[in-house]
């Protein structure tokens, strides 16, 4: 019976020539390269991962800039009517209305063509009597960019109620700032400024550093009443203006 002792060599024999085996090698070396690529690619990839995470990194944030102007076109139209039985005279009385108001202008100031026609309409209606009467509507428009003149003019509008002319609701002024485009550069790149200072007080904070812009939005602008809309009066009513723009801009940290 074999003891131990004479079992051991036949073991290792065959252990060694397991392992002198030519597939067994081959299959060792696959074996070996692949767990070297995998060490290897997963150390890559972890790194890849990384560095896209750092390029990643961002903040977004708004700038606001504002800027007061003055409205530089002014816009007054006049609706007034006159009502009779008689056509004729309630159009009389139109046209006497129309030189009161050529007149209130021109005393002010204004040259001729600053006033113009800008619609006429003649309606009729008849009563349970019978009678029928006529009202002849007229509309007169003011344009001008001499906007303190057109103020002195609506401050003195009662004159013209002097004057017999009644003018209707919605003979309002209107204030319009037309020169938008060329403050719009300067007003972008103010925005842009306010919002690069948020982004670096934001990366102070956080340990980082500012990059490059790498994608930006421009707001709409927008034109109100300096003061506010108190009273019920619109933005259009004054010449005060507040230009207003927000960008939303998106930027590199390092």
């Amino acid at each position: 019976m074999p003891t131990p002792s004479d079992q051991a060599p036949e073991t290792s024999t065959n252990r060694l020539g397991f392992l002198r085996n030519g597939a067994t090698q081959r299959w060792l070396g696959t074996a070996a390269i692949l767990s070297v690529g995998m060490i290897a690619g997963g150390y890559l990839l972890g790194d890849g991962l990384l560095r896209a995470k750092e390029a990643d990194r961002s903040v977004t944030v708004r700038g606001l800039a504002e800027r007061d102007v003055t409205a530089d076109l002014a816009t007054w139209t006049l609706s007034y009517s006159s009502t009779s039985t008689d056509l004729g005279q309630a159009q009389a009385k139109l046209q006497a209305d129309t030189r009161a108001i050529a007149a209130f202008f021109n005393g002010l100031g204004f040259p001729a063509d600053a006033v113009q026609p800008t619609g006429a309409n003649v309606s009729s209606y008849t009563g349970d009597n019978g009678v029928t009467r006529y009202t002849v509507r007229q509309r007169m428009t003011l344009r001008s960019n001499d906007i303190d003149r057109a103020q002195k003019a609506v401050a003195k509008q009662f004159d013209l109620i002097d004057r017999g002319v009644l003018l209707e609701e919605g003979s309002a002024i209107s204030y319009t700032f037309t020169k938008l485009n060329d403050i719009k550069p300067e007003m972008v790149a103010e925005a842009t400024k306010d919002a690069r200072a948020s982004a670096e007080q934001f990366a102070q904070d956080s340990g980082a550093s500012v990059g490059s812009i790498k994608d930006a939005t421009q707001g709409y602008f927008t034109i109100e009443s300096r003061d506010g809309e108190s009273g019920g009066w619109g933005a259009a009513d004054t010449p005060y203006k507040k230009v207003r723009v927000v960008t939303t801009v998106d930027f590199s940290l390092g």
